[in-house]
Order: C-alpha cells, then sequence, then structure tokens
C-alpha cells in the first residue's frame, strides 16, 4: 500500500489544510501517518479521524530573545532524531508538511532518509519554519502567484490551500432556519478567525444599526465575545464558535466580512464568496495584510484597513460590495487556486511515482 505522513502542528491553521486532504488520500489508496508534538492542537484534532499519531519533542523558532532560544535548540535535535526513527520505521513514500515548527525536524529528517518532501506555504511570505525547510524540499504548494517569485523556481507550484469537502455541502435553508432569518433580505456572515477579532467585532457593532436596515447579519465573533446586550437585536445573531454548521453559514451568506488568514480566504475563493477584508495589523508579521492586498489584486476581495474603519465607511463598502458581487464570483471562478485537493493530491502521486523510479 502507498504510504504517506503528513506533519504540521503549532496552531489550527497548520494541520486543518492536512485534514482537508484525509479524504482524497483515502480514496487514492494512501495509508496515512502523522508526526506532530506530543501536546500540541494538531494532537486534539487528528484524534477523530483514525490516524496513527507519534509525538516528537519540539522546539518554538523565535525571531526576538526569549530565554527558551537557549534551551529550544536542543529541544529540535532531539525532536530531528526522534522523527528520523519513527520514519526509518514507517518508511513513506512521502511526507506532507504543512508547516508550523514541528514540522521542521520532521522534513530535516525525511531528507537524510532520501524521503521526497513536498512543504505548502500558506501566507504569501514564507513562514521562518518552512524557510528552514525549502532547500532540502522537492516541492512547494504556494497560495499566491506572488510566492511563486519567493521560492525556487523549478519547486513552486501553484495550488492554493485545501479546504474541508464539507464546506461545499452547506445548505442555506439550513443557515437561515439556525440564525431565525429569513429571505427578505441578504445575509452578511462576520468572520473574525477562531479567538475572534476585537476590532471587527468593534466596528460591525457600531455600524449595525446602518448595516440592519439592509441586510441580516450572522457574527461569529469568538469565545467569551458575545454581546449580551444584543442578544435579542432583530436580524442580528452571534455564535461564539461554530463547527458542523459553518457549511449552512456559507451557504446561507451572500457576502462575508473576515479576516485575512490564509485558510479563511481560501475557503472564501473556494466558496466563490464576495468577501470584505480586514486584516490584521497588530501582533503579526504583516502576512494577513499582504495576504489580503494579493486578493484584492487578483479581484478576489475588497479591503479596509481596520485603521480606517468608521460605521459609515464599514457600511458603504459593503453595500458596495454586495452591487458589485458578481464580479468578485465571476473573478474566482476564474481562478486556478480553487481546485487546491486535487492539485495537491496529483503532485502527491507524481512525486510518489519519481521517487519509486528513481529507487528502481
Amino acid at each position: 500500500m502507498k504510504k504517506i505522513v503528513l506533519t504540521g502542528g503549532g496552531t489550527a491553521g497548520h494541520v486543518t489544510p492536512n485534514l482537508a486532504l484525509l479524504p482524497g488520500l483515502r480514496e487514492a489508496g494512501y495509508e496515512i501517518h502523522y508526526i506532530g508534538s506530543y501536546e500540541g492542537i494538531e494532537k486534539k484534532l487528528i484524534a477523530d479521524f483514525d490516524i496513527p499519531y507519534y509525538g516528537i519533542s519540539t522546539g518554538k523558532l523565535r525571531r526576538y530573545f526569549d530565554a527558551k532560544n537557549f534551551s529550544d535548540p536542543f529541544r529540535v535535535m532531539k525532536g530531528f532524531a526522534e522523527a528520523r526513527r519513527i520514519l526509518k520505521k514507517l518508511r513513506p513514500d512521502v511526507i506532507f508538511s504543512k508547516g508550523g515548527f514541528v514540522s521542521v525536524p520532521v522534513v530535516r529528517a525525511a531528507a537524510t532518509l532520501k524521503i521526497p518532501c513536498i512543504i505548502h506555504e500558506s501566507d504569501m511570505t514564507p513562514g521562518l519554519a518552512n524557510k528552514l525547510c525549502i532547500p532540502v524540499a522537492t516541492r512547494i504548494c504556494c497560495n499566491f502567484p506572488e510566492t511563486m517569485q519567493l521560492v525556487p523556481d523549478q519547486k513552486a507550484v501553484l495550488t492554493g490551500s485545501p479546504i474541508r469537502r464539507e464546506l461545499r455541502q452547506g445548505s442555506r435553508s439550513a443557515g437561515l432556519a439556525l440564525c431565525g432569518f429569513d429571505e427578505s433580505k441578504p445575509v452578511i456572515l462576520v468572520i473574525g478567525g477562531s479567538q475572534g477579532a476585537a476590532n471587527v467585532n468593534a466596528a460591525v457593532r457600531e455600524a449595525l444599526d446602518r448595516l440592519l436596515e439592509d441586510f441580516q447579519i450572522a457574527h461569529i465573533c469568538g469565545q467569551g465575545k458575545i454581546d449580551n446586550v444584543l442578544l435579542v437585536k432583530p436580524g442580528y445573531k452571534q455564535f461564539e464558535y461554530v463547527k458542523a454548521d459553518l457549511k449552512d453559514l456559507f451557504a446561507m451568506a451572500d457576502v462575508v466580512i473576515s479576516r485575512a488568514g490564509a485558510n479563511a480566504i481560501c475557503e472564501l475563493l473556494a466558496l466563490q464568496k464576495p468577501n470584505l477584508l480586514i486584516p490584521l495589523m497588530a501582533g503579526s508579521r504583516g502576512d494577513q495584510i499582504l495576504n489580503a492586498k494579493s486578493f484584492e489584486s487578483q479581484g478576489f476581495s475588497m479591503v479596509l484597513s481596520e485603521n480606517d474603519i468608521t460605521p459609515q465607511l464599514l457600511t458603504e463598502r459593503i453595500h458596495e460590495l454586495y452591487f458589485s458581487r458578481q464580479t468578485f464570483i465571476d473573478n474566482m471562478k476564474n481562478s486556478s487556486q480553487r481546485n487546491a485537493i486535487d492539485s495537491i493530491i496529483a503532485l502527491i502521486e507524481e512525486t510518489r511515482e519519481r521517487a519509486a523510479n528513481v529507487s528502481d
């Protein structure tokens, strides 16, 4: 049987694209294994999928001073040894890495065993972990055309980011029923990320009365960020977090307000949802700003800086987005980045076959 090892972790964004690949990999006949950290979020997320999981020691890669910078290199070295031992035992045909600090010892160990590695970079500019993996990677999957210019040309492939199949299977009527909405007005879906986004939440709520004149609003605002005063506001439904019902909320939405995390915007692209992106400004390396600019330049999104938000401007942009929504939908329909799962699995098959031919 064909065998693959998936790796990636540290945040959900380094795991969920791997999860999206699972059905396709199984259909293609792969035996799947996962290498992550001992107790990282990846272990919890993988637990529901009946996949053998192997934990290794990890150390965080930092660009800033921290006392752990002196001890973490030893953890990475230990993780390298553990990963190499696991890979020697499993002998997979190929590695697929979604990045994050846990991926570095796995990819580097695989290189010493001549196991081909495909890595995926979600953001426009490669993160530190992927920068350390690129020299030994066989191929590099990119979300953005601009990334193709930042990695070795012979390795780069524009694939987009895989999203879960079930997100395409939502029901608009189920979403409307969940929110208590009807067909009298179009629907805005607001997504602030898994932890919510305080600035986006505040901006939407400040503009709420204006927006509700013409729209109904479903607002995923993050854990502990429900506004109790607005719980009974007609046409406005709040959620702390949505899991199984997310597909129905997407199906219901006519337009979406979102942060510009790579996975989030790739879901919007795959689902062809006209969107207004409000990228995270502070506390990041600027990747969301670059992501948003790329989607704006490709005609997939409108962008609004959170530093510029006023209730009036937000309302104006949403109306502009809604009335020009078909243009955005048409642009997204024509994108080659929408079928990431098929593209990546084809690349995995090609890489495996090439490695098998070389070994023969």
